[in-house]
């Protein structure tokens, strides 16, 4: 539930766009069976475009009442030129809670600070395109030098009926698992809408992780999901 608008950076000189919209998912994955609120915004200025999400889980951990976990991005993409490459500056970060039994406390996301370049191509019509992006990444507390590659794609079929958006991220980060440390994460979060209109519409994501958010391996959990577009 993140980055769906990014692509739009390349749109908004050609289209004008603005887009913000509100999500809903229940997370169907094994074990999971909460609620996920995301807001997104993307807005275009003569210098590129500003983008942000977040995220808050309500009900994933038992005994935590209202939001369990937030977590926002906002990034900010820079040209003054015409070509579709732009430098990339970002920010990630966020904050949870946690109970067992009587005790409970909260716990951070480490922040993370990310800069570097972007590239995309679009279809004519702008009926789909892909962005790719290569970035430095700097994990507070954790990693001063790491690095994170970055695909964000859309595909707009059926006369506009159905979306296809989504993203994937592959990034350096050291992660503990009882005695064993793995060294890499990939996150990917598929969606596929149906819309009734421009404003409403139901489907839902599929989100692949390996070795995120505390589950080591790779994990499939899927979503289904309202989205209304202001």
């Amino acid at each position: 539930m993140r980055k769906l608008l990014i692509f739009f950076l390349f749109l908004w000189p050609v289209t004008g766009i603005l887009a913000q919209n509100v999500q809903l998912h229940y997370d169907a994955g094994k074990g999971r069976g909460y609620l996920t609120s995301t807001v997104e915004m993307f807005k275009p200025d003569q210098y590129g475009s500003t983008f942000f999400f977040i995220d808050m889980d309500y009900g994933s951990v038992p005994g935590v009442k209202g939001v369990s976990l937030a977590y926002w991005e906002i990034a900010r993409g820079l040209k003054f030129w015409d070509a579709p490459v732009a430098f990339h500056t970002e920010y990630n970060g966020g904050f949870g809670q946690w109970r067992a039994g009587d005790l409970s406390g909260a716990y951070q996301i480490n922040d993370a600070f990310l800069n570097g370049i972007e590239y995309s191509v679009n279809a004519s019509d702008f009926s789909k395109g892909l962005t790719l992006q290569a970035m430095h990444k700097y994990i507070q507390g954790k990693h001063d030098f790491a690095w994170q590659l970055t695909g964000v794609w859309f595909v707009h079929m059926a006369k506009g009926k159905l979306s296809f958006t989504g993203f994937a991220d592959f990034w350096r980060e050291d992660m503990l698992f009882g005695d064993e440390t793995t060294k890499f994460v990939f996150l990917t979060e598929p969606q596929l809408w149906y819309n009734f209109n421009p404003h409403f519409s139901v489907g839902g994501e599929v989100e692949g992780a390996l070795n995120f958010a505390g589950q080591k391996g790779f994990k499939v959990n899927p979503t289904i999901g309202l989205k209304y577009t202001l």
